[in-house]
């Protein structure tokens, strides 16, 4: 069985206090989905802020306030170009054979997939490891590392693949209406602009934030 998820790189988030957030490991990734439990939104939302926590130079954006809150979200609701680390991971559960995404990949590069199933049949998705997907015919091959020779892959049928991403889809959309409801609970004063620019993060429209309780 093939399953695929998407996946937000996280660090260990140890010393946060400006909200709640679940352990984590040093390194590794959180599936992004509606069933995460706030501590998991908490994480995410902090993760794909720190992905933006950029000091302004001279990009015209203002001085980074004072304020611990306002100024860890600075980037996050002042920059044009918003990046969260990460991407999709596709698993062979017969084989224990995982696709994950390289450094430098960002779930709003996702789209690239689009090119594997209806595109030009090939895409790469960063780099150590380096994820290669390439169409041949009817069937996507799946390259854990085209870096080595001898690497893992996975394969599977363009139609079982276009399926997938769009229940990937799914999850990204779920996930984000979490963290609005999230983001009315724990950032109320900044809800509205914090799930806009979560929404651009992850190349989404952004969904409406509900009231405050």
């Amino acid at each position: 069985m093939i399953v695929l998820h998407p996946v937000l790189e996280i660090h260990a988030c140890d010393g946060f206090t400006l909200w709640p957030v679940a352990e984590s490991a040093p390194y590794g990734f959180l599936p992004l989905s509606g069933a995460l439990d706030p501590a998991e939104v908490g994480t995410a939302v902090m993760r794909i802020a720190d992905c933006n926590n950029i000091d302004p130079e001279e990009d015209g954006r203002p001085p980074r306030p004072a304020d611990p809150l306002e100024g860890f979200l600075h980037g996050l609701l002042t920059m044009d170009d918003l990046f969260a680390s990460g991407g999709l991971r596709i698993t062979d559960t017969a084989t224990g054979t995982t696709l994950l995404p390289g450094c430098c990949n960002g779930l709003n590069e996702r789209r690239d997939w689009l090119e594997v199933v209806d595109g030009n049949g090939w895409a790469s998705f960063g780099h150590d490891p380096s994820p290669l997907a390439e169409r041949d015919g009817e069937v996507v091959r799946l390259t854990v590392d085209a870096e080595h020779d001898n690497s893992p892959v996975i394969e599977l049928p363009v139609t079982d693949l276009r399926r997938l991403l769009a229940g990937a889809e799914r999850d990204l959309i779920d996930f984000l209406h979490l963290a609005a409801a999230w983001a009315s609970l724990h950032l109320r004063d900044y809800a509205t602009p914090v799930t806009a620019a979560l929404g651009r993060a992850l190349d989404l429209p952004a969904p409406e934030v509900p009231p405050n309780p």
